[in-house]
């Protein structure tokens, strides 16, 4: 299992729902933790409790609609000189449930491709080639198991996109402790998911972490954090790993 201790793990969307949860754990394993939201005031109050316990952090505000944004992030990040170990793409958009899914506009599609895919792969692009340099690095996007569901077609597409990228990114990384993974949460009761889904947000830990603890250098994987809901860490790795 891999010692997150000490470690920066950039986080996006970290302020509610799933990223509150994944910073929350990180910061109880020591991992350090740069903060994202679209505003500071989203993520102050998250900023003061994984502070006091007892890890480095600091926050960071973006709109990843924007890429001049995203850079202006990635900028700020390497001018603090921090490096990113471990850079969990949970932040998401649901743009609109379609009901009358033959007129969904065009605007759908590229909203959701900016924030879902685009934005980071940005973050990647970014951060993944210093992990090689220092020949370490963790890599989790958030997917969705998402399907037969064209009222929603904006967002599937974009996540399906985001999963294409991202193995083919982990390809050129396998067998390297440079591990790129995809999770997901599973439909959950979060602002994304709605208050009707079947899943409490707890229930992703520790599924949707295990991209930054698994350490048998294989890439390209999902993890679906519903197949190991209520397991430790510990049993749920090594579920993972067989």
């Amino acid at each position: 299992m891999t010692d997150v201790s000490g470690k920066w793990a950039l986080i996006t969307g970290a302020n509610r729902g799933i990223g509150y949860r994944i910073a929350k754990f990180m910061a109880s394993k020591g991992c350090n933790l740069i903060l994202h939201s679209r505003s500071l005031d989203h993520t102050s109050a998250l900023l003061e409790e994984v502070r006091d316990m007892g890890v480095e952090a600091y926050a960071l505000a973006a709109e990843l609609s924007d890429p001049t944004q995203v850079q202006a992030m990635i900028d700020a990040i390497q001018a603090e000189g921090t490096p990113v170990d471990i850079l969990f793409n949970n932040a998401g958009v649901q743009i609109a449930y379609r009901t009358e899914y033959f007129k969904t506009p065009v605007e759908d599609y590229t909203a959701s491709f900016q924030i879902n895919t685009i934005a980071p792969m940005q973050l990647c692009y970014a951060f993944v080639p210093a992990m090689k340099e220092r020949g370490f690095g963790r890599v989790i996007n958030t997917t969705s198991g998402i399907k037969n569901d064209p009222q929603q077609a904006g967002y599937s597409a974009s996540k399906a996109a985001l999963d294409k990228v991202t193995t083919d990114l982990g390809g050129t990384v396998d067998g390297t402790d440079v591990i790129i993974s995809l999770a997901d949460p599973g439909w959950c009761r979060t602002d994304l998911g709605g208050p009707n889904a079947p899943n409490d947000p707890d229930s992703v830990i520790p599924g949707i972490v295990l991209g930054a603890f698994v350490d048998d250098k294989k890439s390209g994987r999902l993890f679906c954090a519903q197949d190991y809901a209520g397991m430790t860490l510990e049993d749920a790795l090594t579920k993972a790993m067989n």
